[in-house]
């Protein structure tokens, strides 16, 4: 295995590509800009940097079945945009992921894809 040498212009480089990243999946890649719990459809909103909205039922959410409205409520958006976060009930979710239609581990996701077959 090569050893990497560490110097300033290397470390300058990898920032730049970082940088050149981040700007790229800033324009290209789904970003909340602000997100909330729907008391009366039971939905967590989630409304996107471009404009659209997209919600989903919270009991899909992986730790959000049995969550309480008030800790529903405190649904956080991530500084970059990409997550939603809920301190209280330490629950993380992406939103990319989110979009896809992927609400937690694949564990989770066999577990609704059971209840739903059974449903």
């Amino acid at each position: 295995m090569e050893k990497f040498e560490f110097t300033e212009a290397a470390l300058k480089e990898q920032l730049d590509r970082a940088e050149a990243a981040a700007i790229l999946a800033n324009t290209t890649e789904p970003r909340a800009r602000s997100a909330c719990y729907d008391r009366t459809s039971g939905n967590i909103v989630i409304h996107l940097k471009d404009g659209s909205t997209f919600m989903f039922p919270h009991h899909l959410g992986q730790g959000l079945a049995n969550a309480t409205p008030d800790d529903l409520a405190a649904v956080e958006v991530t500084p970059s945009g990409i997550g939603l976060h809920w301190e209280t009930l330490d629950v993380d979710l992406t939103v990319p992921s989110l979009l896809r239609g992927i609400y937690g581990t694949k564990t989770w996701m066999e577990q609704l894809h059971q209840q739903q077959i059974v449903a």
